[in-house]
């Protein structure tokens, strides 16, 4: 029991993981754009970022000219989503990151595999997987808890029929 137990653990925390990144990556396009504008290829110096950047990205300032020109590229992309952020948006930003850092190395590794996965699928796809998960928060721990029983006991044939049935009952407004 205590190994399900675990196992489901893991497997939520990892899928929570999964969409609390895909859900701010979904909603945070303004910033994404910003940084994909970035040249990865070229250094930036300390004195070209503003001084809100410079202060976030302060204890590298000592350093900051001699860094890799990738990882400053990384390290300034990261810094201006934060600093796009609402405080909101930041709060949430250092729960999620707080769960990452409690994940072990196996299911950081899942969560990556998995998001990987899930970017590789279509607009559409990505949009239902969303709709399905807002869905499944809602309901109560009791219902997820009998949901996933429901699941766990079924025939690999039970579980496509299921999908079919679900997806059948999907608007498709897509």
């Amino acid at each position: 029991m205590s190994s399900s137990r675990s196992t489901g653990f893991t497997r939520r925390a990892a899928l929570a993981a999964v969409f609390a990144v895909g859900l701010h990556c979904a909603f945070a396009r303004p910033a994404r754009a910003a940084a994909v504008a970035t040249d990865a290829a070229t250094p930036t110096a300390w004195s070209a970022l503003s001084g809100d950047e410079q202060k976030a990205l302060n204890r590298y300032g000592e350093r900051w000219n001699t860094l890799p020109a990738d990882q400053q590229q990384r390290l300034l992309r990261g810094t201006r989503r934060w600093l796009a952020m609402t405080p909101e948006q930041r709060q949430r930003a250092q729960v999620r990151f707080a769960r990452w850092k409690e994940l072990s190395p196996e299911q950081k590794d899942l969560a990556r595999r998995r998001w990987q996965h899930y970017r590789e699928l279509t607009p559409e796809q990505q949009a239902r997987v969303r709709e399905n998960y807002h869905r499944f928060k809602k309901l109560t721990p009791e219902q997820r808890h009998q949901l996933r029983e429901r699941w766990q006991r079924a025939t690999p044939e039970e579980r496509q029929r299921m999908l079919e049935r679900r997806r059948a009952r999907q608007p498709r407004h897509l």
